[in-house]
């Protein structure tokens, strides 16, 4: 039997979509409910938040990268496994890709459930029912079934948020009203929230967060808007990417922990066995590995710890010499390359198996979804495999080359077509995540 789902949202980013979708988590799970979590479009960071404050792995829906019966059967797989999925929005509940598409919209049609809408009061009042009334008549597909008011200044403010919002939709659920309160942010970086496992007291701020969601909020109200739906098409387990050998050695600490879960179990039910291993603490990948991983992260933070790390560069080094398949995104480029320069303009020395060096010192962001075609032959399969990701850093480089392009590259429109990324013999990189494979 289907379970039910919800999807929490909000007008634009900024309006406290996150630390309200983790209380609400960790609520629900101190109150008895089981409850998974999703994350809408791409992200690495929030979903391990959901993580801690569920205690269940959140997985990623992602309208625009991933095909329809991949995101079908991360959906049925979800709807399977607890009692209630609550879902996290991405930006602002119509934002999605430069093309219009892949939006938390989309993803509320493509998969039937309900969106409660966070609002960000301050500055607005009575205001706040003409933005309600905006969203709520904008797309006929999309279900707002309540709404929660966020940094409310005052008693006076509440009442009159309550007021406009009743008068024009009588049947519309005010869910909660959460006053301003600056203990209950979370400390920022360049590419999002500083990762969960870098927070040492991060279940303490959750629980401070749940116990306003339990004083300030109807749960059981929330609850009884969730819905299952039948008119979703079933999903198939297709997997998102072909796994790069049968034994994968998998990066994962502080410095490389941008990975998509449902890649890493696409690979294991193809048959692939993974193991991992830290760099951060000098460790290697397995000697039987024929396949290496390194995600995206933040090396750029540990550059020199990295850079002194010789039995992990070195036991790289021999996997490549051995003709292991070995594939870097954003961050693990970065580290197969000859130097980095972090935002100090210190150069750290990194594997040297692509010539690549990438620089923090002059930040530029490079932001969007990518439709990515190979080039070449490589650890990632023949020449015109085409996929769907995304790219988002900071980083810029200073040289890249000579050697064969991995990808030939556009944005979400079909414009900006470039040639990126690396490939040396069975070692291939670039700055593309990548999400699924579409060809």
């Amino acid at each position: 039997m289907s379970q039910p789902g919800l999807i929490i949202a909000a007008p634009k980013s900024g309006s406290g979509k996150t630390v309200i979708t983790l209380a609400i988590l960790r609520a629900l799970k101190r109150s008895g409910v089981e409850v998974v979590s999703a994350k809408a479009g791409p992200d690495y960071i929030d979903p391990e938040f959901h993580t801690v404050a569920s205690g269940e792995q959140c997985v990623n829906l992602d309208c625009w990268a991933m095909r329809k019966e991949v995101l079908g059967a991360i959906i049925d797989r979800l709807e399977r496994e607890a009692e209630l999925i609550l879902c996290e929005g991405v930006m602002g509940l119509f934002d999605g890709a430069i093309d219009g598409t892949g939006s938390t919209a989309d993803l509320a049609a493509f998969s039937g459930w309900p969106v409660v809408l966070i609002v960000d009061a301050r500055g607005q009042a009575a205001s706040a029912a003409a933005l309600l009334r905006g969203f709520l008549t904008h797309r006929d597909d999309v279900n707002i079934a309540g709404v929660i008011f966020n940094r409310v200044g005052s008693i006076r403010h509440a009442r009159a948020l309550n007021e406009a919002t009743q008068a024009a939709f009588p049947t519309l659920p005010i869910l909660g009203l959460f006053p301003t309160d600056p203990r209950l942010a979370l400390p920022e970086r360049h590419l999002g929230l500083v990762q969960a496992s870098e927070q040492p007291d991060l279940n303490t701020f959750i629980d401070a967060a749940a116990d306003a969601v339990d004083e300030r909020m109807d749960l059981v109200a929330l609850l009884a808007l969730a819905r299952s739906t039948s008119k979703r098409a079933n999903g198939n387990s297709q997997h998102q990417l072909a796994p790069l050998g049968q034994r994968i050695a998998v990066a994962r600490d502080d410095a490389f922990a941008f990975c998509y879960s449902t890649i890493l179990d696409g690979w294991r039910e193809a048959g692939a066995e993974l193991t991992f291993f830290s760099p951060l603490d000098n460790e290697a990948p397995v000697d039987e590995a024929d396949g290496i991983f390194l995600p995206g992260g933040y090396p750029e933070l540990h550059a020199a710890h990295l850079a002194a790390n010789q039995f992990f560069f070195g036991k790289l080094r021999t996997a490549a010499s051995r003709g292991v398949a070995i594939y870097g995104e954003c961050g693990g480029y970065m580290v197969l390359g000859e130097s980095l320069i972090d935002a100090d303009s210190h150069k750290h020395k990194m594997a040297g198996l692509l010539p690549l060096t990438s620089t923090l010192t002059e930040r530029r962001l490079h932001l969007g979804y990518r439709r990515v075609t190979t080039l070449v032959q490589s650890s990632l399969g023949d020449q015109g495999i085409t996929f769907r990701g995304h790219e988002f850093h900071y980083a810029s480089v200073t040289s890249e080359g000579p050697g064969e392009n991995l990808f030939k590259t556009t944005d979400a429109r079909g414009e900006n077509c470039e040639s990126v990324g690396l490939t040396n013999g069975r070692v291939a990189g670039s700055f593309i995540h990548l999400v699924d494979r579409v060809s």
